[in-house]
């Protein structure tokens, strides 16, 4: 029963740290306007694929992964 305790815990720090991320992630106005990102408008349709957005997001968490690890 400890170590589900503790598990619960984890997972909920987890969750308020997620929470917190999106939170600051809404008030970054270029993150999902970077170069390379690609955006396509036509008259009823938008299409939004933050392709390098999701690059340097992806660096970022592997060199905090790493970190961690280590």
């Amino acid at each position: 029963m400890v170590d589900l305790g503790k598990m619960l815990i984890l997972l909920g720090a987890l969750i308020v740290l997620a929470g917190v991320v999106l939170s600051v992630l809404g008030r970054m106005p270029w993150l999902g306007r970077l170069p390379g990102d690609v955006v396509i408008r036509r008259e009823n349709f938008v299409f939004v694929f933050p392709l390098t957005t999701c690059i340097v997001v992806s660096a970022v968490l592997s060199l905090v992964i790493y970190l961690f690890r280590r």
